[in-house]
């Protein structure tokens, strides 16, 4: 699904709307406005039609959604009416995106809207978790209890990211620094390194030669590089964007060296803890299967997802469902099999998400480990090659006696 961004009349008191709205296309994000009473004015792709300081700035920070839906389920729980909770909430947040969507939020609930198809407009704040969650909420009577499982999952995710991402900040940042010094001894000293064989009339070595070929390259054509960098980037993101390229993307995502075990566990994590809160809010096994096919974000294992939620319409248990799907890790459907059998998935898949929870720091300190020696070695072998690289003809020349 795209995001698109629209202005629209409502047909009620004739004021004009602007908002977001998640569908496969205009045309379907048109005939969505249509059922909510609007009458739509213009409808525009945000992914395809403004720039990334656009998109940058529709998005909504995970703390400030976390915040958002404890305070909420606070105020529901101590008594206090939907609106009115709504409107303290929206005043005391710091987010102004998040303001703006709240007050929309707060007109369509007064407008005689549920809360969970005003959120529904809002994807930026609102996914199909959350939106089934508050919907489950609504028809239990329980809706303070299900925000408040929002907050948590929310806090979960940011958590389980948070570590993931941390992970990989520290090779990053060597690489960075490797490509950063290699520059700049292409650009400042091999030109040096050169001249001085050209005063002294004297022959570089090979390997400086190669290197001194690299370092005309780079200063000259710079421009050229980056052009190239930037239209590999752009193309790369291009096809991820496709169906095959994602699809791609996340088979290689799912089976890398190194990253692909935690990727895995964050996978598996994800779609337990994300079934298991939405079981105990009471939504039914099929849809749950559905969210969390999307909820994963990753197109394989929710495609794996998908088969087993067919297979489970059709008559067969969840745990054999998923039994054969190559993308569900087997620890999954055994520990669903057992909550089958005494009557309580939901603790079961509960039971997953923390053993994979707790799996997945235990695959980030061990990437750790592992990954610091072969950076040690990478920058061994860069900083070895420059030395030579450098020093090699300096020796060279003194050597010879073309420097005393």
């Amino acid at each position: 699904m795209a995001l698109f961004e629209y202005v629209a009349k409502n047909n009620v008191d004739g004021s004009k709307v602007k908002s977001t709205v998640q569908a496969d296309s205009d045309r379907a994000a048109a005939k969505l406005l249509i059922a909510q009473g609007l009458t739509p004015l213009n409808v525009r792709s945000i992914d395809e039609g403004s720039g990334w300081i656009e998109r940058y700035s529709n998005r909504i920070r995970s703390k400030d959604k976390v915040i958002f839906f404890r305070q909420f389920a606070t105020l529901l729980n101590a008594g206090l009416p939907l609106v009115q909770s709504l409107r303290i909430v929206k005043d005391q947040s710091e987010s102004k995106r998040l303001q703006a969507i709240a007050q929309e939020v707060i007109g369509d609930v007064e407008g005689g809207k549920t809360l969970s198809s005003a959120f529904e407009k809002h994807p930026n704040l609102s996914s199909n978790v959350i939106v089934a969650l508050v919907a489950a909420g609504e028809v239990s009577g329980t809706l303070d209890t299900s925000l408040e499982r929002i907050a948590n999952q929310l806090e979960k995710d940011s958590e389980v990211m948070g570590k993931v991402r941390s992970a990989m900040v520290y090779p990053i940042i060597v690489v960075v620094v490797i490509i950063a010094v290699i520059a700049f001894m292409m650009i400042a000293v091999m030109p040096q390194i050169q001249q001085l064989y050209v005063d002294l009339k004297q022959q570089l070595p090979f390997i400086t030669l190669v290197m001194v070929g690299f370092s005309t390259f780079i200063r000259y054509f710079w421009w050229l590089i980056l052009i190239l960098m930037g239209l590999a980037v752009y193309f790369s993101k291009q096809y991820i964007a496709t169906k095959s390229g994602r699809e791609h993307w996340d088979s290689i995502k799912y089976n890398m060296p190194l990253f692909g075990k935690l990727f895995k566990k964050l996978y598996m994590a994800r779609f337990t803890r994300t079934g298991e809160v939405l079981l105990s809010s009471g939504v039914h096994m099929i849809e749950m299967l559905k969210i969390c096919a999307d909820a994963v974000n990753n197109v394989k294992v929710g495609q794996s997802i998908k088969n087993a939620s067919e297979k489970v319409h059709s008559g067969k248990a969840l745990s054999v469902a998923l039994k054969d799907e190559s993308y569900i890790l087997p620890l999954v459907p055994q520990m669903i099999g057992i909550g089958e059998q005494s009557g309580s998935i939901d603790s079961m898949m509960e039971k997953s998400a923390s053993y994979y929870e707790k799996e997945l720091d235990n695959e980030i300190r061990a990437l750790s480990t592992a990954i610091e020696p072969v950076l040690m070695v990478l920058l061994a072998i860069v900083a070895g090659f420059l030395v030579v690289a450098i020093l090699l003809p300096i020796y060279g020349l003194v050597g010879s006696g073309a420097i005393n």
